[in-house]
């Protein structure tokens, strides 16, 4: 989130303001809002040990945010994904023009949360993965949508559970989320890591990001966490 330039509009939300959306954009809002209940992937994960997923999709806060309430998942870093780490830095990255997507790492225990399952979580209600140039409130390469698959298997199931949703017309348009490999993950500045939890009440937060962690709650109470992870 270009969280200073962008703050006198996202108290314009947060109070209620009138801002004028593309009737995309309004799908955008409208499933940050209240999430939507997909079908389960076809393709189930096979992985054993503590595992890592590298994920996009707009700001990083909200990511993390989901994801830190998920069971399962031991720890969420936002940070960097797609470019070089030359260009790693917030300030660099907010060009629109390094390649890299705002991205958060989990860590997570398939044991009790599998990979198709986080991505189910993904599609679901951390993002519109229809969305292309960026996810509503914030526009720009930055923001896009993306998947950077750490192992063949998750390869597999994200491209294969991409596939199932589009063939069934999940979302009623395609799904514009890119699947790269071979991309590293770049830690972000220490400010940016669980800034919902340190911020909880910053104007961006409460109107984009913590109706997600409640549609997570609402529609996957089973994989919801109270107590949020590192």
């Amino acid at each position: 989130m270009k969280a200073f330039a962008l703050l006198a509009s996202s108290v314009a939300l947060a109070t209620g303001a009138m801002v004028a959306l593309t009737p995309g954009q309004l799908i955008g809002t409208a499933q940050a809002a209240e999430g939507m209940s997909i079908p389960a992937s076809a393709a189930k994960a096979r992985e054993s040990g503590l595992k890592t997923a590298v994920l996009a999709g707009g700001c990083f806060w909200g990511l993390e945010a989901v994801f830190e309430h998920v069971n399962g998942v031991k720890k969420v870093v936002s940070g960097y994904a797609g470019g070089s780490q030359s260009t790693a830095s917030y300030d660099r990255v907010g060009r629109g023009d390094t390649g890299h997507a705002e991205s958060i790492r989990i860590t997570y225990d398939p044991s009790t949360i599998r990979y198709d399952q986080l991505l189910r979580i993904f599609f679901s209600v951390a993002h519109d993965p229809t969305q292309v140039g960026g996810q509503v409130p914030d526009r720009g390469s930055e923001y896009r949508s993306l998947i950077v698959p750490q192992s063949k298997e998750q390869l597999r199931v994200a491209q294969a559970y991409i596939a199932q949703l589009n063939k069934a017309q999940t979302f009623g348009k395609p799904i514009a989320t890119e699947v790269a490999t071979g991309k590293p993950f770049y830690l972000a500045e220490d400010y940016h890591q669980n800034f919902a939890k340190k911020n909880p009440n910053h104007p961006y937060i409460t109107r984009w990001d913590a109706p997600k962690v409640a549609a997570l709650k609402r529609i996957w109470p089973g994989v919801y966490s109270s107590s949020p992870a590192a």
